[in-house]
């Protein structure tokens, strides 16, 4: 049997191609959906008890622009103020009653899709125990956490980090930590050293931002702090600094002695598209940043291909969250269905 499409991952970008394909008139039937957890990807798996940056209301926003979402309204997230930010959890419950609506209308395979191989007009997908055939595939692979691999400090991971219960019992009190990156997700993890009073040291690179909300757009969108981590660092870095907490630029001649007394270190510098299943005849591929397009009737979206959009000054973002995948695919479905 060769579907018309197979969508690979099940995160909010996997749920928003699913979701926008049905909507545009593919038969449920036709459509293939891979993932190992059908959790919400790493949304409902490792981050969702982190604060979000976004605003109930673009969460509200996404879950509406799809018809076959069926809209549901009967959870937390619609009774939060549109205008306030929350945990990820609260938009992680509805994405999750929606994937297991979509699991009993898609071709669904409980697996990882391990290679791909274009022959005769349709693309392979290799799984671990069985191979699915379609006309057209989506990869909505994910991200993983960026690796600097410095020095032999032992590393706690950025969803350890994330996490105030795992992190807790992860340090003692004797510990240094070195926390590297000035974004959203750094801050994120300065504020839950905090919270435990674990003596700090945040290395960064460059200054950080903030969003800057104008009459109809946001400046520094993708990459300004926002919500929770914009007031923490009004408070603690632009403000009075914590006692527990130093701060070190990575250019200062005072780098490796700042580093040297870290017993763990954290690495909150991004993320990278998560290893793709191999293109056995095309080797390394590089995706087309304004619509997804990767090879004949093979298409990347999600954070692992965000969109790239010029804001209103002329500065390159990468879009990166669930409304902004949504408004992209809005945008260049038609091209996919076309090629």
């Amino acid at each position: 049997m060769v579907l018309d499409w197979i969508v690979i991952g099940a995160g909010p970008a996997g749920i928003a191609a699913v979701g926008k394909l049905i909507d545009s008139g593919i038969p449920p039937g036709q459509i293939g959906w891979i993932d190992p957890h059908f959790a919400v990807g790493d949304l409902g798996l490792k981050w969702n008890r982190v604060p979000s940056n976004t605003k109930v209301a673009l969460f509200l926003k996404y879950l509406q622009e799809c018809k076959a979402f069926n809209n549901p309204k009967n959870f937390k997230i619609h009774t939060l103020n549109p205008e306030e930010t929350c945990q990820l959890q609260d938009i992680v419950e509805p994405l999750q009653w929606i994937t297991d609506q979509f699991k009993k209308q898609v071709h669904v395979f409980t697996e990882m899709a391990m290679a791909l191989q274009l022959s005769q007009g349709r693309w392979e997908v290799k799984m671990k125990k069985a191979s699915a055939f379609a006309k057209k595939v989506v990869l909505a692979v994910g991200a993983d956490p960026k690796s600097l691999s410095l020095t032999e400090h032992e590393i706690l991971s950025v969803e350890t980090a994330l996490h105030p219960e795992k992190l807790a019992k992860a340090v003692s009190s004797q510990d240094i930590v070195g926390v590297f990156g000035s974004s959203h997700t750094a801050f994120l993890v300065l504020a839950n050293l905090y919270e435990l009073k674990i003596k700090t040291i945040n290395f960064y690179r460059s200054p950080h931002r903030y969003a800057v909300y104008l009459n109809d757009w946001i400046l520094f969108d993708d990459i300004g702090l926002k919500g929770f981590t914009a007031r923490w660092a009004k408070q603690h870095i632009d403000g009075t600094w914590p006692s527990t907490l130093t701060r070190v630029c990575t250019a200062d001649r005072t780098f490796e002695e700042a580093l040297a007394p870290c017993s763990k270190l954290v690495y909150a510098t991004g993320f990278e598209r998560r290893k793709l299943p191999v293109l056995e005849q095309f080797g390394k591929l590089h995706y087309d940043d304004k619509t997804g397009i990767i090879a004949p009737n093979l298409f990347g979206f999600g954070i692992a291909f965000p969109q790239a959009k010029f804001d209103r000054l002329g500065h390159v973002e990468f879009r990166v969250g669930l409304w902004k995948f949504m408004d992209y695919l809005n945008g260049i479905l038609p091209i996919w269905l076309s090629t």
